[in-house]
This record gives C-alpha cells, sequence and structure tokens, in this order.
C-alpha cells in the first residue's frame, strides 16, 4: 500500500492502523503548494498544506520513497459527491498517484487519515476507483475524544502547526497533543470543538511515531498570521530549519 501523507497525526495513526492490520507501506505521496517564496496556506480544500516544507522528511523516517506534486488545480467542484472536474485539485491526487502506481504496480491500497470529511473521503475514493485501488480509511467515523486519547498512548508525537478555532492562538503552536489535550477537551465541552481537529480547528505535523527509523526536530520555526480574526486568528507556524535525529 502507499500513503497519501500530509505529515499530520491522523494520516500517520492510520499509516500504523495500516500496518498492524498485516498491510506494507511502500511509497509516500504528497501534494504540496506551489513552492515560490509564497505563504504554505492554500485554504485548500482537500489538502493539508501547512508544514509541506517537512513532509520531504517523513519519507527519509520511514525509510521509504517519496513523491510528491505541486497543486496546480483549485476546488473548481465543491459538492459533497465528485465527478471528474478540469483544473480541480482532486485531478492533482489523480496525478500524483498515477505517477506512484506506475512506479510501483503492484500496489493496491491507499492509507488515507479522514475521519468525518465525507467531501475529502468522496474525492479520495473517486481518485481509488479510477485507479483500481481500495482505499483504507481506519479512522473513519471513529469517536474523536477516544481517537485523541489512542494517538497518545501509542505515541504519536504531533505538535499543532496551525489553530483556525475560538479558544485557540499563536500560544498554542507548537505545543504536542498531550500539552494540548486539557484545552481542547475544555473547548470541546465550551464551544463543540472536534477533539482531532476534523473540523479545521487546527493541524498538526508528526515529529516522531513507532513507525519512523528517525526524528524530526525542528531548530527554528516563524509564526505567520494568515487571518487576524478578533475571534478565531488562522495562525501557523513556518518552519525555517529542521533535522532528523537517529532514534
Amino acid at each position: 500500500m502507499r500513503r497519501r501523507g500530509s505529515g499530520g497525526k491522523d494520516s500517520t495513526y492510520n499509516m500504523m492502523k495500516c500496518v498492524e492490520n498485516g498491510h506494507e507501506i511502500v511509497a509516500l505521496a504528497h501534494a504540496h503548494p506551489p513552492r515560490t517564496g509564497a505563504a504554505e496556506e492554500l485554504d485548500s480544500f482537500l489538502f493539508q498544506t501547512v508544514g509541506s516544507s517537512v513532509v520531504r522528511l517523513v519519507g527519509e523516517c520511514m525509510q521509504v520513497p517519496y513523491y510528491e506534486r505541486e497543486i496546480r488545480g483549485t476546488a473548481v467542484s465543491q459538492t459533497l459527491d465528485y465527478a471528474e472536474t478540469l483544473d480541480d485539485e482532486t485531478e492533482d491526487l489523480f496525478a500524483l498517484l498515477s505517477e506512484v502506481q506506475r512506479a510501483h504496480p503492484d500496489v493496491g491500497a491507499v492509507s488515507v487519515g479522514a475521519i468525518f470529511s465525507s467531501y475529502q473521503g468522496n474525492r479520495v475514493q473517486h481518485v481509488c476507483k479510477r485507479l483500481g485501488l481500495e482505499m483504507l480509511a481506519y479512522l473513519w467515523h471513529r469517536d474523536q475524544t477516544e481517537l485523541l486519547h489512542e494517538m497518545m498512548d501509542q505515541d504519536v508525537h504531533a505538535v499543532l502547526i496551525k489553530v483556525a478555532a475560538l479558544g485557540l492562538g499563536s500560544d498554542d503552536l507548537g505545543k504536542t497533543l498531550g500539552e494540548m489535550e486539557p484545552k481542547l477537551m475544555a473547548l470541546h465541552k465550551k464551544f463543540g470543538l472536534h477533539p482531532c481537529g476534523e473540523g479545521g480547528e487546527y493541524e498538526t505535523l508528526t515529529l516522531d511515531c513507532p513507525l519512523y527509523k528517525k526524528r524530526i526536530v525542528v531548530d527554528e520555526s516563524l509564526v505567520v498570521t494568515h487571518s487576524n480574526d478578533d475571534y478565531a486568528p488562522v495562525v501557523y507556524l513556518n518552519f525555517k530549519n529542521v533535522h532528523l535525529e537517529p532514534k
């Protein structure tokens, strides 16, 4: 199987569940924003783009081939169901997975960390059907509170790299799931925040997990303000310097 990777906690943990269920990870595939010096945040409906500059290191941590493609399309089709649409970002995913399939013709499935987003799930499923692949989504419709605690218990060491919700701010960036768990649960009870950030409240980067042969260490990062909203500012980390350490 190949993994469609954002580098976040959900895609990482789904990959761990794939291995637990007897699958072998043979490649990492990542769609990234244009590398023109512009901001990483594209407001993509389908892809996590913040942290894209670091995802290439995940392939090295996992010791598997890494494939990437620039996101050229946008969310042209915004309906829940999807049909092949010219210049839609879903077609970037199709092109990316097609490239991986050509390099690894024996691959039969794609690992996807979707939990509740039918918009994303339907698009990945559409691409998989066109390529004759199975979509493996072991987190689908899991209870998010249970899932968050399970990830921490299973040593998924992920940090927040973007926040976009009432009650979250720049002070939360770079904190681990364990450090954030009390606050996330409090916001869940008070405002209905999704504990795993499935509503876009926050995004993460996995620095270490049991499947990594090396860990990612952040040496330098900058806080970028994407939207300076008084109630729910959108801020994220721009990684300036990172390195890998043996485990």
